[in-house]
């Protein structure tokens, strides 16, 4: 099992001590009825052109897609749900780990979240991140991507009895969320490598991106 997937899995098995049987059961469910309708294989793929965005930084600058390609051969683009998702939290970091590498490959990294650019500064000082996080007001650019699904209504009082505001966080009260992605762009903006799942406690290993990178 690689890291990133064997600190998820002990997290995962940590959590689900901790919680109600039915409490389980009602996120497992919605996992499964979200798999059921099959978004992801709606989603951008490999081959697939990337699609320009210019989305607001933490600290409200304008970073376009395209602009940052033009100076990096490579482009990571990874979409996370926010700072309140404690496997966004761990991807985000194994991100980090791989940053340095990552900018000695001419590549660059950017994480998109439907957060507001004051909850991705409170991301980016929090897990001391040194790369660009984009703000997605109602995920316009996941939308484009193909990634973007309602958190079941099940969910969402479930949810906010965790403490997680996801519309005070987002600014908006659709509860829409992109499905974890990662996306390797190459300089003629074609799609690499390309990560999408509806089980929102898979991720993209930072090793696999890595090698994509190597190998073109």
């Amino acid at each position: 099992m690689t890291r990133l997937a064997a600190e998820i899995q002990k997290y995962q098995e940590e959590f689900l001590k901790e919680v109600p049987e039915e409490v389980k059961e009602t996120m497992f469910a919605a996992t499964q009825k979200l798999q059921a309708l099959g978004i992801s294989k709606k989603a951008l793929k490999f081959g697939d052109k990337a699609k320009e965005f210019i989305l607001p930084n933490a600290l409200g600058k304008p970073v376009s897609l395209y602009q940052v390609l033009d100076e990096n051969d490579f482009v990571v683009v990874n979409f996370y749900r926010g700072e309140w998702c404690p496997y966004c939290n761990m991807e985000l970091n194994a991100l980090q780990n791989i940053n340095e590498e990552l900018n000695s490959l001419n590549a660059k990294l950017i994480a998109v979240s439907p957060q507001s650019p004051d909850a991705s500064l409170s991301t980016m000082q929090a897990h001391e991140l040194a790369f660009e996080v984009l703000s997605d007001s109602y995920n316009k650019v996941a939308k484009a991507y193909g990634l973007v699904f309602s958190l079941a209504q099940e969910l969402r009082p479930l949810y906010e009895s965790f403490g997680i505001d996801i519309p005070g966080l987002n600014g908006e009260d659709s509860y829409e969320l992109p499905m974890p992605a990662t996306y390797v762009v190459n300089k003629d903006k074609e799609i690499i490598y390309a990560f999408v799942d509806e089980d929102y406690t898979k991720r993209a290993e930072p090793q696999e991106i890595l090698e994509a990178i190597k190998n073109n």
